[in-house]
């Protein structure tokens, strides 16, 4: 019997953190996450509470053939969810999907409002790992 919890990999994206309000031009942004022996990627995103409702994150999913590469933004074609803005509020969770076939993918998390509001991303591969079970 196949198992999620074998057959999965968990890579931490963004440590959770106020992210700032300076706009698309800023942000943080995660380390290349390398989907060799994957098909998939899952981006998940939480926040916790905000001393403003005017906290918002966007995210943006970025792919390319190589670390040294320049990172270009993944079409819309090739996400599952949109890259749209979250009003944070406590205990929110979030995610967008990859589908692309790029190797290196990134993603970014930009903020607008009073930058109070903690969020974190994760990537979760899988989908046919090369070899199973994950360790």
């Amino acid at each position: 019997m196949r198992d999620l919890h074998n057959n999965i990999k968990v890579v931490h994206a963004i440590t959770p953190q106020a992210i700032g309000t300076s706009g698309v031009s800023n942000g943080k942004t995660s380390a290349a996450v390398d989907r060799a022996g994957y098909d998939s990627v899952e981006f998940v995103f939480s926040s916790g509470a905000t001393a403003s409702a005017a906290d918002t994150v966007t995210p943006v999913v970025f792919e390319a053939d190589a670390t040294d590469a320049s990172f270009t933004s993944v079409a819309d074609a090739n996400l599952i969810g949109l890259e749209t803005a979250l009003t944070l509020t406590a205990a929110k969770t979030s995610k967008i999907g990859y589908t692309g076939n790029k190797r290196y993918v990134k993603i970014k998390l930009w903020g607008v409002g009073h930058a109070t509001g903690i969020v974190s991303a994760t990537a979760i591969l899988g989908h046919n790992p090369a070899i199973a079970p994950v360790a």
